[in-house]
């Protein structure tokens, strides 16, 4: 290359030239979705709910007083999680739904940095840029600033404890998850893997916390006992609206309650296994891939299997996604890609003409999404199993042996 050449074709990095594209589109794409979108809110508003119970909580009025039988928003968050959030109604409605979009919107973005940190890239690779894309692409992400609820700081707990668990700091992975379980319960499923390795300083942190907070909280709700006889029942129950586990679809469609349980159990089942050969085949070599993958599908089969399942808690699978950079990892096939388009993708199926099918699509694409993803999980690590064996048979090895696992 002469020297005129050099000035009129200079050479770029491939990599910056990912990063010049994306983070452009990444910041404008925050920028629509906070500014915008979740300021113009939805007709499903849960920050609402949210703020009329920690206003009556502060004003020492009944918090678990809602009627269930309507299809709105409802607040369901246990004492402690009124403890917690009581702070929202010091300040007016609109101030505060908007400080809260805003405070969501930072930890996302914190919530991208941590995922980049954990898998090994550095904040100015053009990885971040790429997950920040992808975040705010979804429905999950989207969705969550929209109803303007609690799962980005669910998704910052999840993050934080996996991280903490991986530095072996016990005690400080239990306060992350204990934090996020005050308020929901829906990381519950995660406390099997220190369980697994029998870290009980952190099981301690992470029940003592929302056991202490509740306790602390109890007296100060004037009608706390109506959580347990009123708020339990309806929680425990399946309801046929805004539900995307199997028995809510299946009860939204009318199917056959044995036909429900027959899935109910399949899924189970795939879980139990694909967790016991990720346990068994990568928790002492690929500590990262199997906290990452089991904590995927763990909370995966709890959203199918489990009496709700919403949409915007796909988010929570991002760990698992973020696997497609490691070798192992479940993710690098296009099944589990089109199950992400299903269960996180803010495409709305609307048609005129096709009325019938596009409603089909629209209700079932996250169940459908998170069905495909679980399969196809269990698909790859089932072949794995059947090639270890075959392995094991051709070299006359006893089955028990370890032996490196197919990528």
């Amino acid at each position: 290359m002469n020297v005129i050449d050099r000035y009129l074709y200079p050479r770029v990095d491939p990599a910056r030239i990912v990063s010049v594209i994306l983070w452009p589109i990444s910041i404008l794409m925050i920028f629509h979705r906070s500014v915008f979108l979740a300021v113009n809110g939805a007709r499903t508003d849960d920050f609402t709910t949210v703020y009329n119970a920690s206003l009556n909580f502060l004003n020492r009025n009944p918090v678990y007083a809602e009627n269930y039988t309507t299809v709105d928003p409802h607040y369901l968050y246990p004492p402690s999680g009124t403890l917690l959030m009581g702070p929202l109604a010091i300040l007016n409605p609109q101030d505060s739904r908007w400080l809260f979009i805003a405070v969501s919107v930072v930890v996302l973005i914190l919530c991208a940095y941590l995922l980049v940190r954990m898998f090994g890239y550095r904040a100015d690779s053009w990885v971040f840029p790429a997950v920040l894309f992808f975040f705010f692409a979804t429905e999950t992400v989207a969705n969550t600033l929209i109803f303007t609820n609690f799962n980005a700081f669910v998704l910052l707990g999840m993050l934080a404890f996996l991280m903490l668990m991986r530095g072996r700091y016990d005690l400080w992975a239990g306060v992350a998850i204990g934090l996020t379980l005050a308020v929901k319960p829906v990381l519950a499923p995660l406390l099997l893997l220190p369980l697994l390795q029998l870290r009980w300083k952190v099981l301690f942190t992470a029940i003592g916390i929302p056991v202490v907070l509740n306790i602390a909280a109890w007296p100060l709700i004037v009608d706390s006992k109506d959580f347990i006889s009123r708020t339990v029942p309806y929680l425990m129950d399946t309801r046929d609206y805004y539900n995307s586990s199997i028995s809510g679809n299946g009860l939204y469609f009318g199917i056959d309650t044995w036909l429900i349980w027959v899935l109910r159990i399949a899924f189970a089942v795939m879980a139990v296994f694909s967790l016991w050969f990720l346990y068994r085949y990568y928790s002492q070599t690929d500590e990262l891939l199997w906290l990452a993958t089991s904590s995927g599908i763990l909370l995966g089969t709890l959203f199918l299997v489990g009496s709700l399942g919403q949409g915007y808690y796909s988010m929570l699978l991002f760990p698992m996604l973020m696997t497609v950079f490691l070798p192992g990892s479940v993710m690098r096939n296009w099944p589990a890609w089109l199950a992400v388009y299903g269960c996180m993708t803010f495409d709305v199926f609307v048609s005129v003409q096709w009325r019938p099918f596009a409603r089909y699509l629209e209700y079932n694409k996250v169940p459908l999404g998170w069905s495909l993803l679980m399969i196809t999980a269990f698909c790859v690590l089932l072949f794995r199993w059947l090639d270890i064996r075959a392995a094991h048979k051709d070299d006359g090895l006893p089955r028990g042996e370890n032996t490196p696992v197919p990528a």
